[in-house]
């Protein structure tokens, strides 16, 4: 009996362990899954739109923001250097991409970075003085606030800042931001202006804007010639369109000249800008560079002589001749001749442009440096030469 009662309760002492250690393997796995809840609950991202359990009170006042952070996260922002923001609401700012589209109407409020802060804003604003436009500054910060805004608005802004240390200031990429702003506007497809003409100088040798501002990014433009009326083709190359600008003519030629306006289309709505009457000017590539010659060098007094000066440049180009001669101290008269003639010079077509200037009855006067000064619309160029005047044996000094 007593072998039996030690095996019993031998058998009874097993069975307890093992009961133990099954409940305490069955409560871990649940333990260990409330303790993972609790820890992955806080930085928990769900995607738009996922179904989720009640929230706090609390979180409904974050819902606003929450609905913004998807486009904000989405669009690649500006450098992390940039120095300007854009504030969205109280204590919540985002860094301004290179375009930025808000309704006419709405405020917009920008801070930059700085403890001294320079802004620069469309002329039209500029122009409009305090009113709807309020720049403040602070010790760290500079703040913009626009106000009932409208198309007229659109354009750039920006913000700069120099950085000093040790009595020596510096600017560079991360002291400054800017962005372009369309205010969007449903009756007014391009920025307003004053002008219901505007001239325009065609230059031959200089890419030329014609300023045709939308207030709505997604407008769709066409360049068009008022007379005879019809569609002037923009390839890119010779002229390109620039949402933030306008149309750029790279290559300007006569066939040009003439009344152009610019056409904006978006939805059911269609508009047209500005006139702009384009005057052609064949524009000099470079300022002129004369040479000059005398028809001696040294001349004997009571003797007659000239001193030419020519410029070679593109045909149809005015050039302007002064002259600076030693007869100006006496008084003498100029007697001065010009032409203009077209030359061909290694196969090319060129003008070649000519002042002389005439002196009669050489005097002691009348020697010295002569300066032929040529201007053309790029600058004066200058050339000099000398001219003797010296005595004949045997004949009586001219009065001088």
């Amino acid at each position: 009996m007593d072998r039996r009662a030690l095996c019993f309760l031998s058998c009874c002492l097993l069975i307890c362990v093992i009961s133990a250690e099954i409940q305490e393997h069955g409560r871990t796995p649940k333990a260990q899954k409330k303790r993972g809840l609790k820890t992955a609950r806080p930085g928990e991202v769900k995607p738009s739109g996922a179904p989720s359990g009640r929230k706090p009170k609390s979180d409904q006042s974050q819902k606003p923001l929450q609905k913004k952070t998807p486009s904000v996260v989405a669009t690649p922002g500006p450098p992390a250097s940039s120095i300007l923001t854009q504030v969205l609401g109280r204590g919540h700012f985002q860094k301004v991409e290179d375009s930025l589209s808000l309704r006419a109407g709405e405020p917009l409020e920008l801070r930059c970075r700085g403890k001294v802060v320079h802004w620069r804003v469309p002329v039209y604003l500029e122009e409009e003085g305090e009113g709807r436009l309020r720049i403040k500054h602070f010790s760290q910060h500079s703040r913009l606030q626009l106000v009932n805004s409208t198309g007229a608005d659109t354009g750039e802004y920006s913000c700069w800042t120099r950085h000093c240390q040790d009595a020596q200031c510096s600017e560079g990429e991360d002291h400054q931001g800017k962005t372009f702003i369309f205010f969007t506007d449903p009756e007014e497809l391009f920025v307003p202006t004053e002008n219901y003409y505007e001239v325009v100088q065609l230059r031959s040798h200089q890419p030329v804007l014609l300023p045709c501002q939308v207030t709505n990014p997604l407008a769709q433009v066409t360049l068009h010639r008022e007379f005879p009326p019809e569609e002037i083709p923009v390839d890119g190359t010779d002229i390109s369109f620039d949402v933030k600008k306008g149309f750029t003519i790279h290559r300007p030629r006569a066939s040009l000249a003439g009344s152009l306006f610019c056409l904006a289309s978006l939805g059911g709505m269609r508009q047209i800008s500005t006139k702009y009457m384009l005057i052609y000017i064949n524009y000099p590539s470079s300022s002129p560079k004369p040479t000059i010659q005398a028809s001696a060098t040294s001349v004997q007094l009571g003797d007659n002589f000239s001193v030419t000066c020519t410029v070679l440049s593109e045909p149809e180009i005015a050039v302007d001749f002064r002259w600076e001669y030693p007869g100006q101290k006496l008084g003498r008269p100029p007697y001065i001749s010009e032409w203009a003639d077209v030359v061909r010079r290694k196969g090319q077509v060129q003008q070649e442009a000519g002042s002389t200037l005439y002196v009669e009855e050489a005097r002691a006067g009348d020697a010295g440096v002569y300066i032929c000064r040529a201007t053309n619309l790029q600058g004066t160029g200058t050339a000099t030469t000398r001219v003797r005047v010296t005595r004949n044996p045997g004949v009586s000094p001219a009065p001088s």
